[in-house]
């Protein structure tokens, strides 16, 4: 068997998706994969319980807390400064350790990269993908259900169907290329709560069947190089 890839997976918070993609590399629902490392930007993701039960190393990273931003800081030269200055760190960080990945995954992770960090691993044949709940070029960036759900109330929801997708991930927010996209049909009389729940419980399948199908492409191309 060949070298598995090497999947880094970046996370927030809970990290429902990060154990899915846990489970799935265990099963080999992804092939041949393994995830090597977990980085965190919120101390208390519970993602971290994830990672030490299953055995996998993880690492926290913040703009603030590691001294890339003062808190409470309001001038836009030095906030775009100190993203710039955090998302090099992270690059050289991810591209410079023992864990250099194949992929990066996106599981929940509440932090956009700029080019800073997005060039350089463009530049090592480093694929990032992220998983958005909402369909292709529609409602990009936070609360995109919420969004989708008052364009629905309104009568202005085309279709009346918003969905979810895994895309690779560019400079602009959410419009990189659709790896895989399932579309969920609002449905009359539902509260956004119930939107949000069935669209949460598609989530996990989607992540885990993009993340199979990159990990597959990246396999491939390892095997026609050896």
């Amino acid at each position: 068997m060949s070298d598995p890839c090497k999947i880094l997976v970046f996370a927030s918070g809970n990290g429902s998706n990060f154990q899915a993609l846990i489970d799935a590399v265990s099963s080999g629902a992804i092939p041949n994969s393994k995830i090597i490392r977990l980085i965190v930007n919120k101390s208390k993701a519970y993602a971290t319980t994830r990672a030490d039960n299953a055995g996998i190393p993880w690492e926290y990273f913040n703009l603030i807390s590691h001294g890339f931003r003062q808190k409470g800081e309001t001038d836009p030269a030095k906030l775009q400064e100190s993203r710039d200055k955090y998302d090099a760190a992270l690059a050289e960080k991810v591209l410079k350790g023992d864990y250099k990945p194949d992929l990066v995954i996106l599981a929940g992770w509440m932090y956009v990269f700029g080019k800073a960090f997005l060039d350089p691993l463009e530049a090592e044949g480093i694929k990032i993908i992220n998983l958005h709940p909402a369909l292709p070029g529609k409602y990009d960036g936070t609360n995109a259900i919420g969004r989708a759900f008052e364009d629905f109330k309104a009568g202005k929801l085309e279709d009346n169907k918003t969905g979810i997708m895994v895309h690779y991930v560019i400079a602009q927010v959410d419009r990189g290329a659709p790896i895989l996209v399932k579309e969920i049909e609002c449905r009359e009389g539902e509260e956004l709560e119930q939107l949000e729940q069935r669209i949460h419980s598609h989530e996990h399948e989607l992540i885990v069947e993009a993340a199979a199908k990159v990990a597959g492409e990246i396999l491939d191309k390892k095997n026609k190089t050896q």
